[in-house]
């Protein structure tokens, strides 16, 4: 699956989701989902396809694109594996809306107690304490009680 999450500022913009294939009424990224079998090696098309499809958002809507997070959790008897992108949003006072849920802005601090997708939880926690603050790439493996992360160099 792929998430972007999109930023102004120190606010992030989250999607409730109502009717979700994986998640359902829950905080998520403000677009995302499944691969397609063509796009299996290249996330990027996904979330981008998924932006457009949910929200009507462009990649000339977006500055900075970038995939910051790669996390694998077993859930179920399968390997769930995850590409997290961010980018910041060229207009963030245009009003927006999608096709999954409600989208709404929230300041980095209001994140940390909205329900979330398990591994999702942890990669905000972890973006904004420090992957913020870097350009890396960070590997993320989930322990059942937590996700563990590693910079990818």
């Amino acid at each position: 699956m792929t998430a972007l999450y999109l930023l102004n500022g120190s606010r992030v913009l989250l999607l409730y989701k109502t009717n979700g294939r994986v998640v359902t009424d829950t905080w998520c990224a403000a677009a995302g989902g499944h691969l397609e079998p063509e796009e299996l090696t290249t996330p990027e098309v996904c979330v981008l396809r998924e932006l457009k499809e949910e929200t009507g958002l462009t990649p000339d809507d977006l500055e900075g694109l970038s995939l910051r997070y790669v996390t694998l959790r077993f859930v179920n008897g399968e390997i769930r594996q995850n590409y997290y992108y961010f980018a910041a949003l060229r207009s963030p006072d245009r009003p927006l809306s999608s096709t999954e849920g409600t989208l709404r802005w929230f300041e980095i601090g209001e994140t940390d107690r909205l329900a979330m997708p398990f591994s999702a939880s942890f990669v905000l926690r972890h973006y904004f304490s420090e992957g913020c603050r870097t350009d890396l790439l960070y590997g993320g493996i989930s322990d059942g009680d937590g996700v563990v992360f590693t910079p990818l160099r």
